[in-house]
């Protein structure tokens, strides 16, 4: 079943959803920055993340479902391409579809480049350079220092922010499209989906650009 078209948007679908769930946790530590209290509440829990044994599980199954997100939005990709036979005809442009929603493996490209270099200047460190970051007033990781310090650089807040609208646009249409792929979708609630897609989408992103816009100027 999972090796099929549809199997393999079933998981494509429900992997996409679980990512979904990470982002909303993600956003919410990385907005704790913003504490007018010089890193001590995300720094905290910085630590608590890294020292719960059912986290440290989860990060696991977190990374199986990017790398089994990827793989099957390539295989999905490469198959549908392969089952068009006009694939070389003129597109008529957003006559029947937006350009974002004929180009997802494309923003699933920039998307995936992000991810490798925004977890090479973060995760990596901490998992494994952790005595280059330092600590805190506690003696917790002092990962606070690094994300501001990070954030005062202009290139790389254009790269995130960038990243950031690559997954927006991701978003907006993968959220719907997974339920459509799972055959949730139905006259009475669609609306309400799209609807919630859409507003999740908003402040996701949002929530995302804010974050090193706002270190950026103020260190100006």
């Amino acid at each position: 079943m999972f090796v099929s078209s549809i199997g393999r948007k079933y998981v494509m679908s429900l992997t996409g959803l679980f990512l979904c769930s990470f982002l909303v946790i993600h956003l919410i530590g990385n907005l704790l920055t913003l504490a007018p209290d010089n890193g001590v509440l995300f720094d905290e829990f910085t630590h608590f993340m890294e020292s719960n044994i059912a986290i440290r599980i989860l990060e696991y199954v977190l990374f199986a479902g990017f790398i089994i997100h990827i793989l099957q939005s390539l295989v999905v990709t490469r198959m549908n391409q392969k089952a068009r036979p006009d694939k070389y005809a003129v597109n008529p442009g957003n006559a029947s579809s937006t350009w974002y929603s004929r180009n997802m493996g494309i923003l699933g490209t920039i998307i995936f480049v992000f991810l490798v270099i925004h977890l090479r200047n973060f995760f990596w460190d901490l998992k494994f350079e952790p005595e280059e970051l330092g600590t805190d007033a506690k003696g917790d990781i002092n990962l606070y220092k690094e994300v501001i310090e990070t954030f005062g650089l202009w290139y790389y807040v254009a790269f995130y922010v960038a990243g950031m609208v690559a997954l927006g646009y991701h978003l907006w249409h993968g959220f719907a499209s997974s339920f459509r792929s799972l055959g949730l979708m139905h006259s009475k609630y669609t609306p309400a989906i799209i609807f919630i897609g859409k507003l999740y989408t908003i402040v996701i992103t949002g929530g995302f650009i804010i974050i090193p816009l706002y270190w950026y100027f103020k260190q100006l």
